[in-house]
């Protein structure tokens, strides 16, 4: 299981402001911690979500759902079926 550290977690923290993500990160390494971040923030292991689900949860912190969507699911920390029907929380290896 994937933990954040105090100093991600401090970095991650900077990217909100009032509980609001500010900007996507364009750095990968940057993006990808916060994905880790949102991932296990916001979905439980092993609950299948649906995609308005998944869009109201991203909505939370940031308008643009539909790129953390896709962006989650490329990273690996969403699984999805083929139809866009289910989602839920990949299992990831401590790595």
């Amino acid at each position: 299981m994937s933990t954040i550290t105090n100093e991600s977690s401090r970095g991650v923290s900077d990217l909100f402001r009032d509980g609001r993500l500010q900007a996507i990160p364009r750095r990968p390494a940057r993006r990808e911690q916060l994905l880790d971040h949102l991932a296990e923030t916001l979905f439980e292991p092993g609950r299948s979500y649906t995609e308005s689900e998944v869009n109201h949860a991203l909505r939370t912190v940031h308008e643009d759902c539909s790129a953390l969507r896709r962006y989650l699911v490329i990273g690996g920390q969403l699984s999805r079926t083929r139809d866009g029907s289910a989602y839920r929380r990949a299992d990831r290896a401590a790595g």
